[in-house]
């Protein structure tokens, strides 16, 4: 009988230990995952996004319209839905707000959001930023916008990608996250404005906004090498966020983190210039990567054949590892600046 007891506690101990390890899981290390960002995809993808038939993206247009329903099927085909409460994949911004400020004359455009909910702490969000829209036509002339900011969208996109997968193998992120991609951006961060006004999810319980603005090319600074990303805003308002994204670079990414537009006298005010801006008015911790300003900035030469892939993988890889860990940290980032 005494035999039979302790076979017993000895198997009953054993499954339990099976379950627990079957149920548990390890979010420690993204190297999986931070893998899965491929250079062909992105190239793929920004190829579409900054080509012709896009004509500029200017807010509101055809075009941008048209990019934007790419957009939806690239989230669609990695199986990354649309956020809880929304209907679809829109945002939708009346022309009435785009046009109420900086008095232009936009149509009704939108936001364009994905979604992967967290497993243990769903109601904290992360924000994964970046603007799809650029100026359009001029003089009868597409301008692209491939660095700006097709680089950055295409990144957001394949950053969830590389969530869904893990989320599909048991290792999803134990936090949410919306990826947002913002119109109006080049009117007056006009997109974000709304997005922070209007927010899917309260502000209150918005962790952090990661924005991507320009991530694909090098300006003359770094005339001799692609291996490093401006770093802005990340210690504004949280030492802990400048403090993850230096720990993830070191582990992982393995870039040059360029400090120089951080600097508060900075005259360019690139802090004050991109789409995080809007979440940090709020007190949300918000960090803007960036690859500076070069000589085709704004201009029609702003094309996909530009672009250095490799740069444009290691940045978006960088990006992700960062939005992994907030996403999975035990404790949010803490504000302990004004």
């Amino acid at each position: 009988m005494k035999k039979i007891v302790i076979l017993l506690l000895l198997t009953s101990a054993f499954s339990c230990k099976n379950i627990q390890s079957v149920g548990s899981k390890d979010n420690s290390d993204p190297t999986k995952y931070m893998n899965l960002i491929s250079e062909e995809d992105l190239k793929t993808m920004l190829y579409v996004v900054a080509s012709d038939e896009m004509e500029g993206r200017e807010t509101g247009s055809k075009g941008q319209k048209k990019a934007g329903l790419y957009m939806i099927g690239q989230y669609k085909k990695n199986n990354v839905p649309f956020p809880k409460g929304a209907s679809d994949h829109y945002q939708h911004i009346p022309a009435a707000f785009l046009n109420a400020k900086y008095k232009e004359n936009l149509p009704d455009s939108e936001n364009i959001l994905a979604y992967i909910e967290g497993s243990e702490k769903p109601d904290e969000v992360l924000v994964i930023s970046a603007h799809y829209d650029h100026v359009g036509i001029k003089n009868g002339e597409v301008y692209n916008g491939a660095d700006d900011d097709g680089s950055g969208t295409v990144a957001v996109i394949e950053i969830a990608k590389a969530f869904a997968k893990a989320k599909k193998d048991g290792h999803g992120p134990k936090r949410s996250i919306l990826f947002l991609h913002v119109t109006g951006e080049e009117h007056g961060l006009h997109g974000s404005r709304y997005y922070s006004e209007n927010p899917l999810f309260p502000i209150a319980n918005t962790i952090a906004d990661i924005n991507i603005d320009m991530i694909g090319r090098r300006d003359v600074e770094h005339s001799k090498t692609n291996n490093y990303v401006y770093v802005i805003g990340a210690d504004r308002l949280s030492s802990d966020l400048h403090n993850i994204t230096v720990a993830q670079n070191e582990k992982y990414s393995k870039v040059e983190l360029d400090f120089k537009f951080n600097d508060p006298k900075d005259p360019n005010h690139f802090y004050e210039r991109s789409d995080h801006y809007n979440f940090a008015k709020h007190g949300i911790p918000s960090v803007f990567f960036f690859n500076g300003v070069h000589e085709d900035y704004h201009g029609k030469d702003d094309i996909a054949e530009k672009i250095e892939y490799d740069a444009l993988t290691k940045r978006t890889k960088l990006a992700f590892v960062v939005a992994w860990e907030l996403a999975n940290r035990e404790n949010r980032p803490i504000v302990d600046k004004k």
